[in-house]
């Protein structure tokens, strides 16, 4: 059996890949394609700065794998429940911008239940000390 802190860190990856493949298909998809190439996503413009929000945003779930496998009981139960609930409420949210297609909706479910679960483990995880 995974401790929790193994658990954790293959959850994190585990979003992080999903989040990472939904934006490559988003990039496949021409319609969307054609707004990237101008700088205008569904009315966004993709600035320097929303990339480099878009950069800070990702890094969570990177950082969240060393983390859970690196960090002391105290500090990883917060953490996880702390990024988990980010993650979770900006995912969510993302599906009120525009009109979601199939394939981000499809993505952002898996994810949301993703970190949801991850936010559940971190709540629920006793020390065993």
């Amino acid at each position: 059996m995974k401790t929790k802190n193994e658990l954790l860190s293959y959850l994190w990856l585990f979003a992080l890949l999903n989040y990472l493949y939904c934006d490559v298909v988003g990039i496949m998809d021409s319609s969307l394609l054609k707004q990237y190439l101008t700088g205008h996503v569904n009315g966004m413009e993709i600035s320097s700065s929303f990339l480099f929000a878009a950069s800070i945003l990702m890094e969570i779930p990177i950082a969240m794998m060393l983390i859970s496998k690196f960090t002391s009981f105290e500090f990883n139960k917060w953490s996880n429940l702390v990024a988990g609930s980010v993650m979770t409420i900006v995912q969510t949210s993302t599906l009120v911008m525009g009109t979601p297609t199939a394939y981000y909706i499809f993505f952002s479910i898996i994810e949301i239940a993703t970190t949801i679960s991850i936010c559940y483990i971190s709540y629920n995880w006793k020390n065993q000390i």
